[in-house]
Parts: structure tokens; sequence; C-alpha cells
């Protein structure tokens, strides 16, 4: 299955050493409630709106085949049932107010794209990193590109939630230099509650992986009233440290809710529920929870 690339991001500092390209893969199992990408969920394309761009020169409406578009006082409304997201709509708008999101893109032509950035991976120890969404969605298309840049000396960066069949991580491990691996609750209840899944998988994924000694850095979003208290972060700190293997890199990546515009944008509501930037004495506690455990973690990455 061809997967639908909804972001490419040059320049990136935090998705692995030194200066890297990150290729955004559309389609993700999980439903995380705080999810900076909601476009990254589904692996079909979606349409984005921004009301504040358009000035109403009905460019879009005069283009579409289906008639699915109708200027209102609030601005442009699609009918869903009619709009075959054909994408001619974001093609006329002058202003970009109408945006598509996922597109096909074969490998040669994400090769090419890798390429280009080569100049600042060779100054920076950088390489690429393949993230979502969830790559490990798409094992045949991802360990075809990681081979790819294998052949080109490019170092390679799996960004994962873990959430996939055990033997594709482990196929996947063999083509792949560094993975980035998210651990967001210990418990599995909860982990459903605010992810759509459990975490059964997730951890046992990890502890294999940790077994062959893959290369691995753990990145736990830390989100205030979800997982930041003390009881939950000593159930991470402990389990990370027995892993087999080497101690893993632990990058704190405190909750932000700067997505909020990307929900309305797709048509639909951003909730925070409970969930809250933790302060900056939470982040401390945090770290010195881990530190109890002989685990130095950082604060973003």
């Amino acid at each position: 299955m061809t997967p639908l690339i909804f972001d490419i991001k040059r320049y990136a500092i935090n998705d692995g050493p030194g200066i890297r390209i990150t290729i955004f893969l559309k389609g993700c199992p999980l439903s995380c409630k705080w999810c900076h990408n909601p476009e990254s969920q589904s692996p079909k394309v979606q349409k984005y709106y921004t009301a504040s761009k358009c000035i109403g020169v009905k460019d879009c409406i005069e283009v579409c085949p289906n008639n699915a578009l109708t200027l209102t006082p609030k601005g442009i409304v699609t009918d869903f049932k009619a709009c075959n997201l054909c994408g001619k709509c974001a093609e006329a708008c002058p202003t970009k107010a109408i945006e598509m999101s996922g597109k096909i893109m074969e490998i040669p032509e994400l090769m090419k794209i890798i390429e280009r950035e080569r100049i600042h991976f060779d100054h920076s120890d950088g390489g690429v990193t393949f993230s979502g969404g969830e790559p490990l969605m798409f094992p045949e298309f991802l360990i075809e590109l990681l081979n790819a840049c294998r052949k080109k000396n490019i170092h390679r960066t799996v960004d994962t939630s873990g959430f996939a069949k055990t033997e594709t991580v482990l196929k996947v491990a063999k083509h792949t230099d560094l993975f980035l691996y998210d651990l967001k609750l210990m418990d599995s209840e909860k982990h459903k509650r605010w992810t759509g899944v459990g975490n059964q998988l997730i951890l046992k994924n990890l502890n294999i992986l940790a077994k062959t000694g893959a290369n691995i850095n753990i990145r736990i979003p830390l989100i205030k009233n979800i997982n930041s208290d003390e009881k939950e972060l000593t159930k991470m700190a402990r389990f990370i440290a027995e892993l087999p293997g080497k101690k893993p890199i632990v990058n704190l990546l405190p909750y932000h809710n700067i997505a909020k515009n990307k929900y309305s944008k797709l048509g639909s509501e951003y909730n925070e529920y409970d969930m809250a930037e933790p302060s900056e004495e939470e982040q401390n506690q945090a770290i010195e929870i881990f530190r109890k455990f002989e685990i130095i973690p950082e604060i973003g990455g």
C-alpha cells in the first residue's frame, strides 16, 4: 500500500541527530486527544479551510465539478456528500484558504527531495526521519525507502508509536539506524481512553526492540492531569530502567495546544478536556523522578 504524504519538514532539529528532513506519512492507528497533527490520523486526503484567508472571489465555486461549495456569510461551506476531494478548489484558491492534505509521492520522487538536503546532513551528522501518523502502517513502502537511503549512506530514523505487529517492528529495525519511540501512559485502560488503543503491544514491542540492541530514543509527551503525576512517571521510569541493553535517551515533551487551529481548519472541534501544559516546577519534578532510576531525561527534542 502506498501511503499519502501530508508534510515534508526541512531543517528539522528535533527529529533525531543533526539537521534532518522529516517525511510525514498519513494514517495512524491511534487517535491521541492531544495530537498536534490531526491531519495525520486519517490515511485519506482531507481538505483544510481557513476562513480568515478567504476573500470571497468564488474561483473555487466556479471550478468545482460537483457544485459542492457555497459562499455563506461565514465563508466557504463544503457539502462533503457531494465533494470528491479532487482538489480543484484548492488549486483555484488565490489565497490558499482551501488546501488539500495528503498526496501520493513515489519513492524516486521522495529520494530526489531527500538527496537535495545532503549538504546539511553531511555538515551536521543529520539524515532523514520518517514520521506520521504512523510509518509502521506501511512497512513495505517504508522499508523500500529505508533501503534507498542506506544505498546513499543517509542516516535513517523512524518515529513510531510502537503500535504495530511485532514482526513488522523487527523487520523495520533491520533497516533503521534510530527509533524515536513514543511512551505515553503505563496504565492500559487509561492509555485506551486517551489514545483509542491499549498499550500492551506498545510495551511488548519496546521491550523486544530493546533486546535486539536497536538504538532507541524514548519520547514522552508530558501532559498535566494525564501523565505528569509522580505515580505515573515513576512507573514509566522504572519500566525504562528495566529495559534490556543500554539505557535509552529519554525526551520529555511538554504539552501545548498550538494545533488547535488545525482542528478548526479540518472542520472539527479541539477539546482540551483536562489537559494542560506542565509548569516548570512540574517538569523539574519529572526530571528528578527519572534521575532516581539513573536516567537523565531531556526537556524537548
